[in-house]
């Protein structure tokens, strides 16, 4: 998948488990689980396909999915999911996400030209039998970048193609550094850009878009009424293998195949994405309900002894953080703008905050060591960008404490102060999704509460995944830090996440300092690998310095799927055309 972007899982328990994680003492903190997952295989055996049969998918969310069927409107994994039949993107890439000319369209890059080049190949059709044209590709760009649309996907990044900032702007009717030369119909698109990048040549580097819209399908439609539409939300047109057969709002998608595929024939008649509670993913996979279904980390001792299932386990390119909201997003100027008097301003609450947390015990007790405390904001898959001498924040109450008494947080009875002197009450903002998140922040809670800091959930509770995601993106005054998670681009650039001009900065911290470091890793000079690995991790640690995000764990994948499939994989060179060759053995 490229360039997901998701929130994390974080619903109520018993006080009872409560206690036993705040110790650490359970017996139960063992790595069984991961010393399993990491054995078991990243894709399901290779045999002989047959045609034909009926493929069952479980979505696991404890709210309906929004069912947001189109990529550049898209932000939630659920409605990604639901729609990855159908969802293919222009590139296909090799295992380390280099993108190569297997997929439905090519690519080249001219350094001195400055130019990027994307051909569609002939016969990529919609699945109503329209061409794949360039006017499909640059449409694209228009929906993320025209203000009516309110595309969460637009960032500063962009800017590098020629006319894209004065299209933002509605300065300019068209985006002129994006050239058609065979015209509209034709299957060229050459952007023009200011500069081009050294992660250009991987997928997910989020100076391109990697999708294509149908315009003859939506150009009749106001851009401020695209994402409410029929043709997004109901009859959605895709070119991949499968087009969409029936909606059952918030609930399941069933698809057929798309005569059109330009792969061939894919293998199944139907394939459908059901919704399941993930409290109720064990009995789904125990009782053989789904083909498919991802594993719920903190179920794994139920389900893993199930017969006439193979368990598929990958490490994802994701993590889970905690943020601190430092600002808001300013529509106007298209940027992040930081409050000076911000509560959670001061680094050294953010540090303390950070050091309190028992983030490793609490995931190897309810897990089994399938999630684990990670380090730095660049996970370990990418090599050696990922700083493996950078320790993170470790649990350490005594130091939390020593760092707020030094920074003038005093404590009045059992609650700190502001070093104002004024009252301090923090409020966190999480998601509700399995049975173990409502313990899991409640832990977090108590381990705040022991270094004098008064913090409550907003609301009083843990928040339903669509509410959660719109306090957070509307910077809603009420929430003062919260628990997210990315799904991560397969390029390790961070300005897509964290530059001033990216709506997806949720927590809104700019400081010139990380300006410099984003812009410094995609630099020219940063075709020179060494120089680009430096500035990783010079970057890695004065994120970790300012503690504006926290990276919390990262977990294993294990899905169960059906002993009689194959052609399931979670290697990247399979990504784009895992739902053509996924199947039924004979």
């Amino acid at each position: 998948m490229k360039k997901r972007k998701i929130f994390s899982s974080v619903g109520l328990v018993t006080a009872a488990a409560l206690t036993l994680v705040a110790c650490g003492k359970s017996s139960n903190n063992s790595n069984e689980g991961a010393k399993s997952a990491s054995k078991f295989p990243i894709e399901t055996p290779v045999k002989e396909v047959k045609q034909g049969g009926t493929l069952k998918i479980a979505e696991e969310t404890d709210t309906p999915f929004t069912g947001i069927f189109n990529e550049e409107l898209q932000m939630s994994q659920p409605d990604a999911d639901v729609a990855s039949p159908g969802s293919e993107a222009l590139f296909d890439t090799d295992d380390h996400y280099k993108i190569n000319d297997k997929g439905p369209a090519t690519m080249k890059l001219d350094r001195k030209a400055k130019t990027i080049t994307m051909t569609v190949k002939k016969g990529v059709k919609w699945s109503d039998g329209h061409q794949v044209n360039a006017k499909d590709i640059e449409f694209a760009y228009e929906i993320i970048a025209n203000k009516a649309t309110k595309s969460q996907r637009y960032s500063s990044q962009f800017n590098l193609i020629k006319g894209m900032k004065e299209y933002h702007e509605g300065k300019a009717k068209t985006i002129s550094g994006i050239e058609m030369p065979d015209g509209e119909n034709g299957r060229v698109a050459v952007f023009h850009c200011t500069e081009l990048k050294p992660g250009m040549y991987n997928s997910g580097n989020g100076y391109f878009w990697e999708y294509a819209a149908p315009y003859h399908y939506l150009k009749d439609i106001p851009f401020a009424k695209l994402e409410a539409s029929d043709q997004v939300r109901k009859k959605p047109l895709y070119f991949g293998p499968y087009k969409v057969d029936h909606i059952v709002r918030g609930q399941s998608v069933t698809w057929v195949p798309n005569k059109y595929y330009w792969r061939g024939k894919p293998k199944l008649d139907k394939i459908i994405y059901q919704v399941v509670n993930p409290n109720s993913a064990t009995q789904a996979i125990k009782s053989h309900k789904f083909d498919v279904a991802r594993v719920v980390n903190a179920q794994w001792k139920q389900v893993k002894g199930t017969k006439g299932v193979n368990f598929i386990a990958k490490i994802p390119l994701a993590y889970r953080y905690l943020a601190f909201k430092v600002g808001k997003w300013d529509n106007k100027q298209s940027k992040n703008v930081m409050n000076p008097n911000a509560k959670m301003g001061n680094k050294s609450l953010r540090q303390a905050m950070a050091y309190a947390m028992n983030t490793d015990a609490v995931y190897k007790h309810y897990t089994d060591g399938l999630s684990f405390q990670i380090p730095t904001l660049i996970p370990e898959q990418f090599g050696d960008y990922f700083d493996k001498g950078n320790k993170g924040y470790t649990h350490n109450i005594k130091k939390a404490n020593e760092i707020l008494d030094k920074a003038g947080y005093k404590k009045e009875g059992k609650w700190r102060s502001q070093p104002n002197g004024k009252p301090l009450t923090i409020n966190l903002l999480a998601k509700s999704n399995t049975s173990i998140d409502g313990p899991i922040v409640q832990n977090y809670i108590q381990q705040w509460n022991k270094i004098g800091l008064n913090v409550k959930l907003v609301g009083n509770r843990l928040t339903e995944f669509n509410s959660f995601y719109d306090k957070v993106q509307h910077d809603d005054p009420k929430v003062d830090m919260f628990l997210g998670g990315w799904s991560l681009s397969s390029e390790p650039s961070q300005q897509q996440m964290y530059s001033e001009g990216t709506m997806s900065n949720y927590s809104r911290f700019v400081t010139p300092e990380n300006t410099k470091l984003i812009e410094e890793m995609d630099s020219q000079k940063a075709f020179d690998h060494k120089y680009r690995v430096e500035k990783f991790h010079e970057w890695q640690k004065y994120m970790n310095d300012e503690a504006y995000v926290v990276p919390t764990y990262n977990e294993y994948e294990i899905d169960a799927v059906n002993n009689k499939v194959t052609g399931y994989s979670r290697k990247p060179s399979e990504g784009n055309k895992l739902f053509y060759q996924i199947g039924f053995a004979k």
